[in-house]
């Protein structure tokens, strides 16, 4: 009997990338992209709802945060509610609001309508984000994991790029509305991401969905010979795993987790506080409004090169101190922005904290997904993004303080930096010994021993 027994992880992490791979992906990078999408169409929006609604900056800052805090809101609760309900129903649910209520934003009559709107989309927004991360983890083959969820999550960049340029060419003409009226397009979508979208392996064999389970297997290995008395089984779940929140400080995990929240605090008020006021920082510092704009897509740009080239080292080295390595180069390379330069040093050092910022935060998910059990993954993701989340609303917030005060150019870019230092002590505490891997490489050393000496 234990013959017919397969291991559904170990199939996982050794098959080669076969074309239901490709799938898997580029469904996942779609649902990003529109997330994206959603995300960065209020800044398109923003100066002509200001001119329509008589915004002061302060009421326009304060509508922006009303998505954030949905986010924020979203990823905490959807994270766990997909351990429970599985990843590709949470998915569509999250989809399905975020396209929804971003589509009716375009009919509100006023700002309290437009926040709460704003504030619905968020959820799903925030939802979305650790459950489509989840899925591409699990379905990953071991050797190129990190890879493949950087280049998923380079949709995000790709979204918010095409909501800037959308955004430049219909605005003008048609106004802000068309804007939200194209964020129906995923709604519409939802049949076909049902049809194609597959349920997370894990979510289906601890479900006894054997049929579908043997389907997928197939696809992904199908070297494999599987008949129909074929077991399928998943790594053991620890003792208290089956409680995806409480499981987050179990076995060992409660100072990395905390770890963790810090890096993700640290990391997306690094990111949100340049994506808010870079170019207002630069046009402080002398540049023109122009030279300010671009330097914001070199950030953005940074940010993708970062993520897929960070993911890339990820697979070869270790992530952690991939990740690690970044803050810190990071750190230094907005301490330096501080200092005049030639233009072409400026650009270098301000690609290199988008890629040590925003690919950061992408190679910051994959580890967190990396870290935890299967069963709780979309649990330490929603909580470690949800507590990101207040760092990404906190940023802004602490930068405008910050700009008030009239500080020399190179103090402003030395407040921002600190936090990557933060980030960077915060990922080289986090233990492995209790992450997956760790309790893997333990387990088969256990055995290994075993072995030698029943030989002996």
């Amino acid at each position: 009997m234990e013959a017919n027994k397969l291991n559904i992880n170990r199939v996982i992490d050794d098959a080669k990338f076969t074309p239901f791979h490709w799938g898997v992906l580029f469904w996942c990078l779609l649902i990003i992209i529109f997330d994206g999408y959603d995300l960065v169409i209020y800044g398109v929006a923003l100066p002509l709802l200001m001119q329509e609604w008589a915004l002061t900056s302060v009421q326009a800052g304060l509508l922006a945060s009303t998505a954030l805090f949905g986010m924020m809101f979203g990823a905490m609760s959807f994270g766990t509610l997909s351990d429970k309900l599985g990843r590709k129903k949470t998915i569509m649910i999250c989809v399905a609001i975020f396209s929804g209520f971003t589509f009716l934003g375009a009919f509100a009559s006023n700002p309290t309508e437009f926040g709460i709107l704003r504030f619905i989309a968020g959820l799903g927004i925030g939802g979305v984000m650790p459950n489509v991360v989840a899925l591409m983890t699990e379905y990953a083959p071991k050797r190129i994991r990190s890879t493949l969820v950087a280049l998923m999550f380079s949709g995000y960049a790709i979204g918010g790029m095409t909501s800037a340029l959308l955004g430049a060419w219909l605005v003008p003409q048609y106004g802000w509305k068309i804007m939200f009226y194209i964020a129906v397009l995923p709604l519409i979508a939802l049949p076909l991401i049902w049809k194609f979208l597959p349920e997370s392996l894990m979510y289906l064999t601890n479900k006894n969905q054997t049929e579908q389970v043997r389907i997928n297997v197939k696809k992904i290995a199908p070297e494999k010979n599987i008949t129909a008395d074929t077991q399928f089984v998943l790594d053991e779940v620890t003792a208290g795993d089956e409680a995806p929140l409480k499981a987050l400080f179990q076995q060992g995990r409660t100072f990395s987790t905390f770890m963790f929240w810090i890096a993700f605090f640290m990391c997306l008020l690094m990111v949100y506080a340049l994506g808010s006021w870079l170019p207002k920082l630069m046009i402080q510092a002398g540049y023109s409004l122009g030279a300010s704009m671009i330097f914001l897509f070199a950030l953005n740009i940074g940010g993708m090169v970062g993520a897929i080239g960070g993911g890339y080292l990820a697979d070869r080295f270790h992530i952690k101190k991939v990740l690690a390595i970044m803050f810190v180069c990071g750190a230094l390379a907005l301490i330096l922005l501080g200092f005049n330069s030639p233009q072409i040093v400026l650009y270098t050092l301000i690609a290199i904290a988008g890629a040590a910022t925003i690919g950061s935060q992408i190679l910051l998910y994959t580890f967190v997904a990396q870290y935890y059990p299967s069963t709780v993954r979309s649990t330490g993701m929603g909580w470690a993004s949800g507590i990101g989340r207040i760092g990404a609303i906190v940023g802004p917030v602490l930068t405008g303080a910050l700009l008030t005060m009239e500080l020399p150019h190179q103090m402003n870019f030395l407040v921002i930096a600190i936090p990557g230092v933060i980030a960077a002590l915060a990922i080289f505490m986090v233990n492995l010994k209790n992450s997956v891997d760790g309790k893997i490489a333990q387990e088969e050393s256990v055995h290994s021993s075993k072995v030698v000496e029943q030989t002996q």
